[in-house]
């Protein structure tokens, strides 16, 4: 028991991780059926209605959310969820997915010289090396048979691999400015969860509203079964592994989370297998490096 307290933020955000890799194949398909902005929308205001429900039924009171807190989690759900998540979902298109990924894994090392900058947090030469072979081996992974997103073979341009900088640097600093509102205080997690997707999914009606459509972007949510499949997601990749995600970045420090957290493509892979899919043995031989980086994590 006593280990597991230990390691408390790091399992949470294994935990996050390997729920955010179930979710992914269900936000996958549902990319079908609606644009990026308004799924983003409604999964977030759907994970609001969840964390309030629980709230609730825990009358949990909002212990430690002094003005300066409230502040930086706002702030954290506006760049990380708002700003990063849209930059990510643009680059998504532009670059793919597995391109886009590999980018998102520079957000780690990012929040790590971040948080030693302004929150003086110093890693150990083991946690640098175990976060250096985690996200190689996620590399790894996610970079094998990379698909063409134009066809025709070119490179990715500056404005697209910016828009993967942008949404690694967004994800890196919301991670930061969490950590500095929940690293020893009172705060509970779920309430930073909530005032981070509060944020997050005010920044994104803000960008609906001012964006012209020529077509009804919530008409598909008609359908029962969609709206069903949307809610399931939101509440196992958005509503828990948020929680979990800021659970990890209260209780360990920022780079290890955000590495550990960043894990998903690995546990995307059994997942795969499950459904079908062949998994190669470069993929077997990334989530080998990825264990041994995670394990250096915990040692």
């Amino acid at each position: 028991m006593d280990q597991i307290l230990t390691f408390r933020g790091e399992i949470a955000a294994l935990v996050a991780a390997f729920l955010w890799a179930m979710a992914t194949v269900i936000f996958g398909r549902l990319g079908r059926h609606l644009v990026p902005s308004v799924l983003n929308f409604v999964k977030g205001c759907l994970a609001i209605a969840f964390i309030l429900m629980t709230l609730w039924l825990r009358q949990a009171a909002p212990l430690g959310l002094e003005p300066g807190a409230v502040t930086l989690l706002m702030l954290s759900g506006v760049i990380g969820i708002g700003l990063g998540d849209t930059a990510y979902f643009a680059a998504v298109n532009r670059l793919g997915p597995r391109r886009a990924l590999l980018m998102e894994a520079l957000a780690p090392p990012m929040a790590a010289i971040l948080a030693g900058f302004f929150l003086a947090e110093q890693l150990t030469l083991d946690a640098w090396i175990g976060i250096g072979l985690t996200l190689t081996g996620v590399g790894w992974v996610i970079s094998e048979r990379v698909p063409q997103v134009t066809g025709t073979g070119e490179l990715p341009s500056f404005q697209s691999i910016g828009l993967g900088l942008l949404a690694a640097m967004g994800q890196a600093t919301g991670a930061v400015l969490s950590r500095a509102a929940l690293a020893d205080t009172a705060v509970d997690p779920l309430w930073s969860t909530l005032l981070r997707l509060a944020a997050g999914v005010g920044t994104l009606l803000v960008l609906l509203l001012t964006v012209k459509q020529k077509q009804p972007l919530f008409k598909p949510l008609r359908s029962l079964r969609l709206l069903s499949a949307v809610a399931i997601a939101a509440f196992f990749g958005t509503y828990l592994a948020i929680w979990l995600q800021q659970t990890a970045l209260k209780y360990a420090p920022t780079g290890v989370a955000q590495t550990l957290t960043a894990t998903s493509p690995i546990f995307v892979l059994p997942i795969a297998a499950l459904m079908g899919d062949r998994v190669s043995s470069r993929a077997v031989l990334g989530v080998g490096v990825a264990i041994v980086g995670i394990g250096l994590l915990f040692s």
